[in-house]
């Protein structure tokens, strides 16, 4: 006699996942009862996001968490999408923070950044401790790169930034900006610490919808940024950044399942 399916998951996918990867869902899932879903109506109410959520999210190993090294878990994608999806299902403010830190801001530093660039920025932003925005979407263009007005321009060894962009999730609690700007050659992207002389934020109110994520405009105003530190470099590959080894016992991942256990 078959067992009836389960009405939570009926095509019984849970018995495609691994150990580990059920282990991360369930954490995720009792994080978001815990910690999401009593505080997310005031979130929603006041249009804002605690900047504390940041070093919760990093003490459990979940921003970067597809990433190799420099305090990322390096899971799998599989392991990403269901921490995702038990975020989203807590409120799309709690998935969109973690998926921009990780996939946004934090990927292109991982994967073009220098040494330098990573070892600054990757592991306080793993740990939650900096925050990252991803900087493409303008305010007359929306995200369509060929039409971007964001201009780099070089001066002597730096590059002179110049423009704005929009709906930027994460804008004004970042730390530091991934911007993508047009140049002579081609569209570029460059680091932005959010400390740099030119570069302010504001951020939008009264929003219909993701209201429990901060949403801002960036805007460059002759930002000059010393060559090649804030520039990140080329590169032309097909590889993916998603990790595919097992977590180790004493993995920040691996700790913040343990601590809610």
């Amino acid at each position: 006699m078959s067992q009836t399916p389960s009405p939570l998951d009926f095509l019984d996918l849970d018995r495609l996942l691994s150990e580990e990867e059920r282990l991360i869902r369930d954490t995720t899932r009792s994080f978001v009862t815990d910690r999401v879903l009593p505080e997310v109506a005031g979130w929603f109410e006041r249009g804002e996001v605690p900047r504390e959520l940041a070093k919760e999210l990093g003490d459990l190993g979940l921003l970067g968490m597809h990433l190799e090294g420099y305090g990322c878990a390096g899971t799998n994608a599989v392991s990403y999408g269901l921490a995702c999806l038990e975020l989203e299902a807590g409120d799309s403010g709690a998935r969109s923070f973690v998926s921009v830190q990780g996939s946004l801001a934090m990927y292109p530093i991982w994967r073009y950044g220098s040494e330098e660039q990573k070892q600054r920025w990757l592991p306080p932003m793993a740990a939650g401790e900096a925050v990252g925005c991803f900087g493409l979407t303008e305010p007359d263009s929306g995200s369509d790169p060929s039409s971007m007005k964001t201009k780099a321009k070089r001066e002597r060894s730096d590059w002179v930034l110049n423009g704005a962009k929009m709906w930027i999730t994460n804008g004004g609690v970042s730390d530091v900006a991934v911007v993508w700007a047009k140049t002579d050659d081609g569209i570029r992207g460059f680091v932005v610490p959010r400390d740099t002389k030119g570069f302010t934020t504001h951020d939008i109110h009264r929003k219909h919808s993701l209201r429990a994520s901060v949403t801002s405009e960036l805007v460059f105003d002759d930002v000059r940024l010393p060559a090649p530190v804030r520039e990140l470099g080329w590169r032309r590959s097909g590889e993916t950044a998603l990790g595919r080894r097992r977590l180790e016992d004493d993995h920040p991942i691996r700790l913040g399942i343990r601590d809610r256990l």
